[in-house]
């Protein structure tokens, strides 16, 4: 069995907001608020990015019209234990998807990590 990194992507729906500052900053409150509500801190939230289509270079991935923003927002997770990186994925989108329900979520990256750390609990 070995431990995972696994980083998804999520689709956060902001209203009422006038700049994508603010929303990147509500989605970001709220999905934390949520996972913290559901004993689930040990997942990290950040804003995502995306590449721009001309450049190449790297901005938030937030999109603004009539007050209300699409957010996309990175949310990583370590797993322990799992048979396989399929596995690992199956259990994270699990793990946060019960906390964050009715929000699209998508893996984006898996990667094996060491089993070093003999104190951490595995995620369920």
């Amino acid at each position: 069995m070995s431990n995972y990194e696994v980083a998804m992507e999520a689709a956060w729906l902001v209203r009422d907001v006038e700049e994508t500052d603010d929303a990147i900053g509500v989605a970001v409150s709220e999905a934390g608020k949520r996972l913290n509500e559901t004993d689930k801190q040990y997942v990290e939230v950040e804003p995502g990015v995306t590449g721009c289509p001309a450049c190449g270079e790297p901005f938030d991935a937030a999109f603004l019209a009539a007050n209300t923003a699409l957010v996309g927002l990175l949310l990583e997770i370590d797993v322990f234990n799992a048979d396989s990186e399929e596995h690992a994925e199956r259990i994270a989108k699990s793990e946060v998807g019960g906390a964050l329900r009715d929000v699209p979520l998508e893996v984006i990256d898996v990667f094996e990590t060491e089993g070093d750390d003999e104190d951490e609990e595995p995620a369920r």
